[in-house]
């Protein structure tokens, strides 16, 4: 059987909103990609962040192929790697159905209760490392018939739509990055124990500048989000609550966003180093079946505008497979 090619010159890029996302037709990702074209598909997502690819019939072993043509896939760091498909731990998929046989029923519901804000849900793939993901590949293999829509936002356009003086002022800041930080665990709850638990028994922290320097593109991006980062480095916790909150109610302003309808064989291909996004809250009260699966590309440690870098606390950095 012939192997099929696919070539830079059919790709047809559509912006899909002010400041993010595009989207992308005349490729077949289970096609083999010359050089060329995934040169262009880099380019166009370190323009748009964001990139949807629409009726792409592939399997695991080709959304791994795929992902491999943007550098090393990652492994999570510490011991909880998540759920994967039988045969490829690089992929993470996410199944509520699953989920619930592992985790219990209902949990991300009871999490979401506890969320601090409504906002909690925003966040960058993994910053509790101090080299998250460069880049994320989402796919979806089964979709509700309505609902599960996910949003992503430009934080290098959040940057420069702040004031310039409150510019200036967070590019010299740093901040803690955790798991679980938007959500409110308890003591008293027996439930929330277990987790505390575990957490601390492999706590990932991590220090990053809240503003970075994009490694390819050398443009400046906000580095904080609602669902992972704890806290301000050297500010007294209310003047870091009152900073967090102001950058976060900016970053998630609608002008900077899109929101991505899911179908059966979508893709979203988004920058991790210049992004935010919110998963959909809106689907677990019904019975319909939703399941994706993700890779994430090898980043690097994210350096600040005063040329200084991360700082990992504890755990340990994401590795390649």
């Amino acid at each position: 059987m012939q192997t099929k090619e696919a070539t830079a010159t059919e790709i047809t890029v559509r912006r899909v909103a002010g400041r993010i996302g595009a989207d992308v037709s005349g490729i077949d990702l289970s096609a083999e990609l010359d050089d060329a074209t995934v040169s262009a598909i880099r380019r166009e997502l370190l323009v748009h962040r964001v990139l949807f690819f629409r009726d792409q019939d592939i399997d695991h072993a080709q959304h791994i192929a795929f992902g491999r043509h943007f550098g090393d896939l990652t492994r999570r760091p510490g011991k909880q790697h998540g759920i994967a498909p039988e045969g490829f731990p690089e992929v993470l998929s996410v199944d509520r159905n699953a989920e619930h046989e592992r985790y219990g029923k209902d949990y991300e519901e009871r999490f979401r209760r506890k969320w601090v804000s409504a906002l909690a849900g925003w966040h960058s793939d993994l910053t509790p490392a101090v080299n998250p993901p460069s880049m994320s590949i989402l796919r979806a293999e089964k979709t509700p018939p309505y609902g599960g829509d996910t949003q992503w936002t430009n934080m290098v356009a959040a940057y420069e739509g702040l004031s310039k003086p409150l510019r200036d002022f967070v590019d010299t800041l740093r901040a803690e990055h955790a798991f679980f930080t938007a959500v409110n665990l308890l003591h008293t709850d027996p439930e929330d124990r277990e987790i505390l638990k575990m957490y601390c028994d492999l706590p990932q922290v991590a220090i990053h500048p809240v503003v970075r320097v994009h490694p390819e593109t050398g443009e400046r991006a906000l580095f904080v989000s609602p669902g992972s980062t704890t806290r301000i480095m050297g500010l007294s916790q209310v003047e870091s609550r009152r900073v967090l909150d102001l950058l976060f109610e900016h970053l998630t302003s609608a002008e900077y966003t899109v929101r991505f309808r899911w179908e059966p064989g979508s893709i979203a291909f988004w920058d991790n180093r210049s992004t935010c996004h919110f998963a959909p809250t809106d689907f677990a009260h019904y019975d319909n079946e939703r399941v994706m699966h993700r890779v994430t590309i090898l980043g690097d440690v994210p350096v600040g505008v005063d040329g200084s870098v991360s700082e990992l606390v504890s755990g340990e950095p994401m590795a390649a497979w």
